[in-house]
């Protein structure tokens, strides 16, 4: 080869090196241009409230391009449950769900979501995060919290599962009935106002002390019921429905005010999307597994549910926890149809 093809094909070489590293530096500024949303969540791959994030993803994939680095650590792997908060008020962690009780621990006045018979079912909870009780709440939380809720996501509704069937019409006929509840002054005050014992034991216990009759019964969601395969030592299930749980999608404000006009609005119909998707099948879920105990040999029974709100709220509007709900706030949910 000539002297003078050589360098030519030098220059060449050179240029193509040049060309690619060009690219590659544009690739990476892309890269770097977008806005990373990290995202931890303690649910396992199978819960609807793992799937839900990818749902969220997918949205912002289609809706904003280019835009967004979406990174879903699920187990808790990112950070352990209930410490989310805290990392998103310290701008460590972009998004999270967190729930009604990691909330009124900051926001006294959300506590009305902890207790019974608040919320009927979950139409009704949408509504009410929808509405102006919701845009009321939310702006405490985001004062408060340094967060910004997105979404309000159906978590399940708790049910009332018996060792034995018996009668159930009213609170009264659950009086002596050693129910397990979790250990917390809270949940414990709940199991009472329903009317029975409240007898506090470690969930991974539950199944051996139904099975030996330590406690008469347990309180969980129907996909909490199966999981834990309690249909197989106790015979009844009451739809008492006394707890419509929720978590709330949230973004932390550092995040979220780094964001254009543009981009929030895409995060937050995302958030709504990945809601959507959970509370769809969770409640499809739900109805479907009636028919599964009915089938394992349960009885399945609805008690005078007016009967059981009416006790419950007394209990709660004589008690404590009542003090720090915002005046006339649960005659405003109830009104929410």
């Amino acid at each position: 080869m000539s002297q003078y093809n050589l360098s030519k094909l030098k220059r060449r070489t050179a240029l193509g090196l040049a060309a690619a590293a060009l690219g590659a530096t544009t690739l990476r500024a892309k890269a770097q241009n977008k806005t990373v949303l990290r995202i931890s969540t303690p649910a396992v791959p199978d819960d609807w409230h793992a799937k839900m994030w990818t749902v969220f993803k997918e949205q912002l994939e289609k809706t904003a391009p280019g835009e967004f680095d979406v990174q879903i650590n699920l187990n808790a792997t990112l950070f352990k449950q209930g410490t989310e908060p805290a990392a998103m008020a310290r701008g460590n962690l972009e998004l999270s769900s967190i729930s009604a009780f990691d909330i009124a621990k900051l926001v006294p006045e959300f506590s009305i979501f902890t207790a019974g018979y608040v919320v009927r079912d979950p139409e009704q909870q949408q509504k009410i995060f929808r509405g102006p009780i919701g845009a009321e709440l939310f702006k405490l939380v985001s004062e408060k919290m340094d967060v910004t809720p997105l979404a309000t996501v159906y978590l399940g509704t708790r049910q009332v599962n018996l060792r034995e069937a018996r009668s159930v019409k009213t609170p009264a006929d659950l009086k002596g009935v050693k129910l397990r509840m979790p250990g917390s002054k809270e949940w414990l005050f709940l199991g009472e106002a329903l009317g029975a014992t409240a007898t506090p034991l470690a969930f991974g216990e539950v199944y051996m002390g139904l099975k030996t009759g330590t406690i008469d019964g347990q309180d969980n969601p129907l996909p909490s019921v199966k999981a834990a395969k309690f249909y197989e030592v106790t015979k009844q299930i009451v739809l008492t429905n006394h707890l419509v749980d929720g978590i709330f999608i949230s973004i932390s404000n550092k995040s979220f005010n780094a964001l254009s006009a543009a981009q929030k609005q895409k995060v937050m119909d995302a958030a709504q999307a990945a809601a959507a998707y959970n509370n769809e099948n969770r409640i499809k879920e739900e109805s479907q597994l009636v028919d599964f105990f009915k089938q394992q040999g349960l009885q399945v029974t609805a008690p005078d549910a007016n009967a059981f709100r009416t006790a419950v709220q007394t209990a709660y509007q004589n008690s404590e926890y009542a003090k720090v709900w915002p005046k006339g706030l649960l005659d405003r949910i109830n009104a929410t149809k």
